[in-house]
C-alpha cells in the first residue's frame, strides 16, 4: 500500500461514522455518500490535511474547492494497479464530460490522459523480457514481447509519481572548451548571473521527463525558447526511437513532458513542436488545451523533394513533403522578429529612379530608360520578371537601392498636403527617422527597405509568412560533422527560429536533443542552451558535434554568422544506480534473500514495475522449477527482469555510500540546486 493510501486511511478512521459497526475497516460506501453530500466531517477531515487538500481540492483565489469525482474515483480504484484510467477507451474531441457531439467546447480527450508514462524511447526500452518453462528442454527460456507502456494514474500512483519528479543527482561533470579535449576537464564552478541563475550551456543525459523536472526548481520561467522535434509516431523505428507508440501513448508521453515544459518557460517564452501528418491534429488540440488561447501559427516547411525512390508510390498515395511546425507562446507579452528569405525575381512595382540635380532639386526617371542608357540591360528590354542572380543588373539596383523606388498610397496627411500643392514636383520633409519623399500625391518608398542581411549579407528580401520553401533539407546530412539518418534537421532552419524569437544571451531549450543540432545553432548563435537527450548516438552524438563547434566548425551556418570557435558547454547525467542494483543481486546468498531484496526495489525505487516483471515476481519465483535452478541461474534470471535503465538516484539519497557518487559530483550537485 502507498504512503498516501495509508494516510488517507488513517486519516478517515478518525471518524467513527464512516466505519463498518462490527469489523471496524472503513465502509467506503459511507465515505463516498458522505462526499457526495459534502459532509463537513468529511470535508473538514481532508481540508486539514495538507497532503489530501493537494490531492482532491482546487485552489480558486483563496478558496478551496472539493473535488468530488476525483475523490471517489480514487476510493473505487485504490486496489487496482496504477494503469488505470478513468478515461473511456476511445480518442475524441470533449469539454471533459460529454463529447463533442453534445457540446461545442473542445478538449482532446484520449485514454491515460490522467497518467504520466514513466517510459523512455529507445528501441531497447520499447520490449519486455519474459520467461517460459519448457518441458521439454527442461529449462526457462528468455523470450520477448512488444512493451505495454507503464503509466501511473495522477490519483491511484501519488507516491510513484512524486518520486519520479523528485530532484535527482547529477553525475559525470565535465567541462567541454577549445582545449579540454574530448575528454573535457573538471567543471570546477557552476557559473550565474548577477540573479543567481545558471548561466551555462548544458547538455543533460537521461530521461528527458526526469531531468526536465529537476531543472524545473532552476529554470522554471526562464526559457525563452523551446524548439523540439519529437518521435512522430510513424510506425518505424528510424533512428532507434521508439517512434511506434500508438495515438493515446504517444499523446500522454507529449502531455507530460509539454506540461513542465510549459513552467519552463518565461512569460514571452515561446515554443516551437515540429511533426508531420501522423500527429500533427491531435496534437494541435492538445496544445490548445495546454496553452490555452496562446497560439501564433502552424508554419508549413518543405522538407522532402519529390523525386528519385520515393516516387515509386505515387499512383497509391500523395507523397509527403512538408512537416508542420506548431508555434505557441506562453503569454500576450511577445515579440517576434520578422524574417526573410532572398529575393529571386525582380519586383517590376520598382519602375523609377530618383536623380538629384546639380541645383539640389530632384527629378524622376523611368528605370528602364536609364539602365538601358547605361547598358544594364538590353533595350528591346521589357519589365518582366527577372533572375536578380543577373550581376550587372544585381550590382546596378544594389549601388542605386537608395533612389529606386515605387510610388504607394500610405502617405502622411502633410506631406500629401504639400504634395499635391507642387504638382509635378519631388517634395520632401523630415520624418521622426528619415526624410520623406512624394510626387504628386504618392509617397516614394525606395528600393533599400527591400534589402535585409541574409546569410551574412545585404540581398533583396520577401518578408516570410507561414510558409517556408526556401530551406534545403535535402544536404543537411554532413553538418556538424555528425550524422542522423532522416532525423536530422538543418542548421538554418533552427537559425530561422531562434533569430525568430530570441535575442542574444536568452536561453534556448531542446529536450529532444539528438545529434544536437539546436545546440550547434544556438552556440554559433550567442544563446545559452540546455539539451536534453537519454540516447547515445557514439560517433554522431551531440557531445562530437558540439566539440566540433567550439573548435570552429565551418558547415550549417557558420559563414553566415561569422562563427570563428570559441565558448565551452557542461556535460552531466542523470545518476543511475544500475550498478548498485547489480551488486545487491550478485552479492545475494540464497534464494530467499533475493526475493526480499527484489521486493524491496520493486517498490521502492523499481518505477518501471510492468506486467511481466510482476507475473515474475508473483508466478515465476515461486514454481518448483525455478527453485531448483542454481542460484547464480536465479540470479541471472533476476537481472535480467531488472529494468537498469529506469532507476535513478534521488538527490536526496545521493549520499548514500552504496550509490558510489563522488564528492565531487555531490558538491556539483548540490551547486546545481543551490543546496549549502
Amino acid at each position: 500500500m502507498s504512503n498516501f493510501k495509508q494516510k488517507l486511511e488513517s486519516l478517515l478512521k478518525q471518524e467513527e461514522s464512516f466505519l463498518d459497526i462490527e469489523t471496524k475497516e472503513i465502509n467506503y460506501n459511507k465515505v463516498k455518500d458522505s462526499a457526495d453530500k459534502i459532509d463537513e466531517k468529511l470535508i473538514t477531515i481532508l481540508a486539514d490535511n495538507k497532503e489530501t487538500r493537494d490531492k482532491f481540492f482546487t485552489k480558486i483565489k483563496d478558496i478551496y474547492v472539493f473535488n468530488i469525482n476525483d475523490f471517489k474515483f480514487f476510493l473505487d480504484e485504490n486496489k487496482v494497479n496504477n494503469s488505470y484510467t478513468q478515461y473511456a477507451n476511445q480518442i475524441g474531441l470533449s469539454d471533459g464530460v460529454e463529447f463533442l457531439k453534445d457540446r461545442t467546447d473542445v478538449v482532446l480527450e484520449f485514454p491515460f490522459k490522467d497518467c504520466v508514462l514513466e517510459g523512455g524511447q529507445s528501441t531497447e526500452e520499447g520490449t519486455d523480457t519474459y520467461f517460459e518453462y519448457h518441458d521439454k528442454n527442461e529449462k526457462y527460456e528468455e523470450k520477448q514481447s512488444k512493451r505495454n507502456e507503464i503509466f501511473f494514474n495522477q490519483v491511484l500512483a501519488h507516491d510513484e509519481i512524486d518520486r519520479l519528479f523528485d530532484k535527482k543527482a547529477l553525475i559525470n561533470w565535465k567541462r567541454f572548451t577549445k582545449d579540454s579535449g574530448k575528454d573535457g576537464e573538471n567543471v570546477g564552478v557552476i557559473k550565474r548571473n548577477k540573479d543567481g541563475l545558471i548561466n551555462e550551456n548544458l547538455i543533460i543525459k537521461g530521461n528527458n521527463l526526469l531531468a526536465l523536472h529537476s531543472l524545473k526548481s532552476e529554470f522554471a520561467g526562464k526559457v525563452k525558447l523551446i524548439y523540439i522535434d519529437p518521435p512522430y509516431n510513424t510506425g518505424s523505428d528510424s533512428f532507434k526511437y521508439n517512434d511506434n507508440f500508438n495515438h493515446s501513448s504517444w499523446l500522454t508521453f507529449m502531455k507530460n513532458r509539454l506540461e513542465v515544459a510549459k513552467d519552463l518557460l518565461r512569460e514571452d517564452g515561446i515554443i516551437c513542436i515540429q511533426c508531420d501528418f501522423n500527429q500533427d491534429s491531435y496534437l494541435k488540440v492538445l496544445m490548445d488545451e495546454i496553452f490555452k488561447n496562446l497560439y501564433i501559427t502552424t508554419i508549413t516547411v518543405k522538407s522532402n523533394s519529390i523525386s528519385g525512390n520515393k516516387t515509386q508510390h505515387k499512383d497509391k498515395t500523395i507523397l509527403k513533403n512538408k512537416d508542420s511546425i506548431l508555434v505557441y507562446k506562453n503569454g500576450e507579452k511577445i515579440k517576434l522578429f520578422p524574417q526573410y528569405a532572398e529575393k529571386t525575381e525582380w519586383d517590376t512595382h520598382y519602375n523609377s529612379i530618383l536623380i538629384k540635380n546639380e541645383e539640389n532639386d530632384y527629378t524622376i526617371k523611368n528605370l528602364k530608360d536609364v539602365m538601358v542608357e547605361k547598358g544594364v540591360i538590353d533595350e528591346k528590354y521589357i519589365i518582366k520578371p527577372i533572375s536578380i542572380s543577373n550581376v550587372k543588373f544585381y550590382d546596378f539596383i544594389f549601388k542605386n537601392k537608395e533612389n529606386i523606388f515605387r510610388g504607394v498610397n500610405s502617405i502622411p496627411a502633410e506631406l500629401k498636403k504639400i504634395s499635391i500643392k507642387n504638382k509635378d514636383k519631388v517634395v520632401c520633409i523630415e520624418g521622426r527617422d528619415e526624410k520623406m519623399f512624394a510626387y504628386n500625391g504618392s509617397r516614394l518608398s525606395f528600393l533599400s527597405k527591400a534589402f535585409k542581411s541574409i546569410d551574412g549579407s545585404q540581398k533583396m528580401a520577401q518578408l516570410l509568412g507561414d510558409l517556408w520553401t526556401d530551406i534545403d533539407f535535402q544536404n543537411t546530412q554532413n553538418e556538424g560533422g555528425v550524422s542522423l539518418t532522416n532525423g536530422k534537421k538543418p542548421e538554418a532552419l533552427l537559425r530561422r527560429i531562434i533569430d525568430l524569437t530570441t535575442t542574444e544571451n536568452d536561453i534556448v531549450m531542446d529536450y529532444h536533443f539528438g545529434s544536437g543540432t539546436t545546440g550547434a545553432v544556438a552556440h554559433k548563435m550567442n544563446r545559452q542552451y540546455i539539451g536534453i537527450e537519454q540516447l547515445d548516438y557514439g560517433k554522431n552524438d551531440s557531445v562530437v558535434r558540439l566539440l566540433g563547434v567550439i573548435g570552429g566548425d565551418e558547415t550549417g551556418i557558420s559563414k553566415s554568422v561569422k562563427w570563428e570557435g570559441g565558448g565551452n558547454f557542461i556535460y552531466t547525467e542523470l545518476a543511475k544506480w544500475n550498478e548498485q542494483a547489480k551488486d545487491e543481486i550478485n552479492e545475494a546468498k540464497d534464494l530467499k534473500t533475493l526475493e526480499k531484496m527484489f521486493s524491496s526495489l520493486c517498490e521502492k525505487y523499481f518505477l518501471n514495475y510492468n506486467v511481466k516483471v510482476k507475473d515474475f515476481k508473483e508466478k515465476i519465483i515461486k514454481e518448483e522449477n525455478f527453485k531448483k535452478l542454481t542460484l547464480n541461474e536465479q540470479k541471472k534470471m533476476f537481472l535480467t527482469m531488472l529494468d537498469l535503465n529506469q532507476m535513478y538516484v534521488q538527490k536526496s539519497e545521493m549520499a548514500d555510500k552504496r550509490f558510489g557518487i563522488s564528492k565531487e559530483d555531490q558538491k556539483l550537485t548540490k551547486d546545481f540546486y543551490q543546496i549549502k
